[in-house]
């Protein structure tokens, strides 16, 4: 254990790191608060540095994990993430859990039905805007911002778990790297296929996964497939930790946002219940990168790159399939980097494997911001357009109306991201505290992680900061 002397000397370190972050955060802020915001900047020039507007967020989350270091009573801590309130409403959960069923079976057919045959105009047809819109943002910000009720909702476990299953026996060593690959492939079609916008292409892709999920799930049980294999069910899974609701035998438990990624009170690395493996450290990091690619590609910037590649000879789909692939690897490999870098720096039994499960969660709070910041001006302006297809699925209206967001609401992008990443800080401050026995341990383990932090977060700045522009080369 540290004397009290090295204590007070390394709080009075972080009390002057702290003072200088925050006042670059401040003078940072104001000036980006003076902007026009962040998507009015492919309009606009920003009216100061980029380089001082993406460092606005590393000061953020730099001085966040500074301030939290300051948080030193352990049962404080626990008793942050330890409140929840349950509340009995065990009626209501089985009807909604059967309304669920039956929503998602029919939202199953009509999307279906809509995509092959509905019109082709994007912004009218049922299974493009409930897809894209409804799913892909809207229930999405359910998940974490609510609860996850995908379980409930979804058509194809509502299918298979009343059918016989479970012929056959699930490899354990793959774990959850199939739902992985299959995360990552549902992202890669979505960026480079053109399927947000041709219905036909939409339809036929949901009537062949509708069959691969069914017929794996029958194969090795319902239970399996959709826990370790299917994208989609974990895709949810994951971010509906983040949430403050949750279900636990048909009572509503209520817990602060995000406190449900810090795991039990054991000290244990794979306490979290969710995270237990590498594998569900990728699902992570794949939130969070799958997020920053899909901002990258749509910059100006981003094209001109892929254009330049082009240009010397290499296939487009290559051009972004090798940055796909390339910079997944770097996000991912710059997490397990900092976590063989917390275990080499640190006098502890803990391995790099056992901190890198311990504190994959907090990515989840990261990738969270993430996508509010991507898709909530997208969800709000197409919010008409999905009231209006829900309401007559059948004959869309020839009309559709789309929101035109003022300039001031692209300023929230920002508040989200450093919102997500705040969150993630206090998590990992959490979850090292509930690793490690000594003060000092749980404070400096958390630095190599915040690092990285910083890193994405101003990735993700500079990102929505730059100009828009139509990736080239794609349908």
């Amino acid at each position: 254990m540290p004397s009290s002397r090295d204590e007070l000397l390394g709080r009075a370190l972080a009390c002057c790191l702290a003072l200088v972050g925050t006042l670059l955060v401040a003078e940072g802020v104001a000036a980006s608060n003076a902007a026009v915001g962040l998507q009015g900047a492919s309009r606009d020039a920003l009216s100061i540095p980029r380089w001082l507007y993406v460092a606005t967020g590393g000061a953020t989350i730099g001085a966040s994990a500074l301030l939290a270091s300051f948080v030193t009573d352990r049962r404080f801590v626990r008793d942050i993430h330890r409140t929840h309130r349950d509340v009995g409403v065990r009626s209501l959960y089985r009807v909604g859990v059967v309304s669920l069923h039956l929503l998602g079976l029919v939202g199953l057919v009509l999307v279906a039905y809509s995509g092959l045959t509905g019109p082709r105009v994007p912004t009218v047809n049922f299974a493009v805007v409930v897809v894209f819109a409804g799913l892909r943002a809207g229930l999405t910000m359910v998940s974490y911002a609510v609860g996850n009720v995908w379980p409930a909702l979804n058509p194809w476990r509502t299918v298979a778990a009343r059918l016989p299953n479970g012929f056959l026996d699930y490899p354990a060593r793959f774990g959850r790297w199939p739902a992985v690959v299959g995360l990552l492939g549902l992202v890669w079609m979505e960026t480079t296929t053109g399927i947000t916008s041709r219905p036909r292409l939409l339809g036929a892709a949901v009537v062949a996964y509708s069959l691969l999920t069914v017929s794996g799930a029958l194969a090795v049980g319902a239970e399996t497939w959709f826990r370790n294999v299917d994208p989609v069910s974990v895709f949810f899974r994951f971010y509906g930790r983040v949430a403050p609701f949750s279900w636990d035998e048909g009572r509503l438990r209520v817990h602060l946002p995000g406190m449900r990624l810090v795991g039990g009170d054991s000290d244990d690395a794979y306490a979290n219940g969710l995270v237990t493996g590498l594998d569900d450290a990728a699902i992570a990091v794949a939130l969070v990168w799958e997020l920053t690619f899909s901002g990258f590609v749509t910059t100006r910037q981003g094209a001109q790159f892929v254009r330049a590649a082009v240009g010397v000879g290499v296939p487009p789909l290559l051009v972004y399939g090798g940055l796909f692939v390339l910079g997944f690897l770097v996000f991912y490999g710059a997490y397990l980097l900092a976590s063989r870098a917390a275990a080499d720096r640190l006098r502890t039994h803990r391995t790099a494997h056992e901190l890198a499960v311990g504190f994959a969660p907090p990515l989840l709070a990261i990738a969270a911001g993430y996508h509010l910041a991507h898709y909530f001006g997208f969800f709000v302006s197409l919010a008409p357009s999905l009231v209006a297809v829900v309401g007559t699925p059948l004959s869309p209206p020839a009309n559709p109306l789309v929101l035109t967001l003022p300039a001031w609401f692209s300023a929230l992008d920002i508040v989200f991201v450093l919102g997500g990443h705040v969150l993630a800080v206090w998590v990992a401050h959490s979850i090292a505290y509930r690793l490690f026995p000594s003060r000092m341990q749980a404070i400096r383990s958390q630095f190599p992680f915040v690092f990285v932090m910083v890193g994405y977060t101003a990735a993700s700045l500079w990102l929505i900061s730059l100009p828009t522009a139509q990736p080239p080369f794609l349908p």
